[in-house]
């Protein structure tokens, strides 16, 4: 019998009950992202070692060809996903959580290639995921298949974090190791901080577990301010205003810390109401994801590498332009938001900020 059947050929295919279906059809997309995702995770058991995980990772891939079964079938009930399945998702997520500090803040994925290529597979399987939702809607799908899908994602982000913390060494007694390692270069001398304070700070990225208040005594001993002030905020708004008001631009200004919380938000007479509260996202997520948000809006369109991160965090993630992270050297101080105008015009006036820089600090 040949692989090709040619009944596929005018663009359209069968379910179990319904013949004819466009290959356009939500069901059909749905299909084919859940067979993408058990490709990616079979691509992902090849540059594994560990053989618990390669099993796991099959019982999914066999879990996942049901779910699509049950797509094609959907009064089958041999085909419905039980909790159970669920359940052992999240057993395998607490018992890896217990084996390592997971980071509590946004990371970019890349850390090493089988993370990266983990964390590939947990972003098909969000689209799988939001694609199921739109199936559901209009012909209706298995609670328990929902259940699921949103549980292995999170599964997938939980291994991917685990795989970053095995390439880095990191062990139960790492938190340790790093807050000792940077209180050694806050005793050290000046010179001997700067050399070691940037190792320790470094670490301290990487494992998320040394002290706040120690890292800021590193920083000052290196010469660099650990977070904006809310006087430097001040007279950058101020300038920024005033470039503003030179191109006829009226917009809001915000400034938060390197933890995200609100500094100083300043808001132009005839600016609209709601870019009080976009500004302030756009300042949020350039020091959550690292980067600009016209970066990030690159790397978020449809099968980017970010693609869906604005559905994260709360709706607090915003993908336009004009938030930039406020930087001195590598360190982070703070985040700028610019809301006003289009995404193009509020990032050059972030950029403007970012060049008078040094004169407010």
């Amino acid at each position: 019998m040949n692989v090709y059947t040619k009944g596929g050929d005018k663009g359209t295919t069968s379910l179990v009950h319904t013949k004819n279906v466009s290959k356009s059809d939500d069901r059909i997309q749905l299909v084919g992202t859940i067979d993408e995702l058990t490709s990616h995770i079979g691509l992902v058991k090849t540059m594994l070692s560990d053989g618990d995980t390669i099993h796991f990772l099959e019982k999914i891939q066999a879990t996942l060809i049901t779910v699509m079964a049950g797509v094609a079938d959907p009064y089958n009930r041999e085909y419905k996903i039980n909790d159970d399945k669920t359940e052992l998702l999240e057993k395998e997520i607490d018992r890896l959580e217990g084996l390592f500090d997971r980071p509590k803040k946004f990371i970019l994925p890349g850390a090493c290639r089988l993370s990266a290529e983990i964390d590939v597979a947990r972003t098909v399987a969000r689209r799988a995921e939001r694609a199921l939702a739109v199936v559901s809607v209009k012909f209706g799908t298995d609670t328990g298949t929902k259940k699921y899908m949103n549980r292995l994602a999170d599964y997938l982000y939980v291994l991917a974090r685990f795989t970053d913390a095995k390439e880095a060494g990191i062990g139960a007694n790492k938190e340790t190791e790093a807050a000792a390692a940077i209180g050694g270069a806050v005793q050290a001398s000046p010179a001997q901080a700067q050399a070691s304070g940037r190792t320790a700070a470094m670490e301290h990225n990487r494992e998320g577990a040394a002290d706040e208040a120690v890292i800021q005594e590193v920083l000052k001993r290196m010469g660099i301010q650990g977070r904006i002030t809310l006087e430097s905020a001040k007279r950058l708004t101020e300038k920024i205003e005033q470039e503003a008001n030179r191109r006829g631009k009226k917009a809001v200004i915000a400034i938060c810390g390197p933890d995200g919380n609100p500094i100083a938000v300043h808001v132009m007479d005839g600016a609209f109401l709601v870019s009080f509260d976009v500004a302030l996202k756009k300042a949020y997520t350039s020091v959550a994801v690292k980067m600009s948000t016209m970066e990030l809006s690159k790397l978020a369109q449809p099968g980017g590498t970010f693609y869906g991160v604005d559905k994260m965090d709360g709706g607090k993630i915003v993908i336009f332009g004009g938030g930039v992270p406020i930087k001195v050297g590598d360190t982070i101080i703070g985040g700028l938001g610019v809301s006003g105008g289009t995404g193009e015009e509020d990032h050059s006036l972030a950029e403007y900020g970012l060049s008078v820089l040094n004169e407010v600090l």
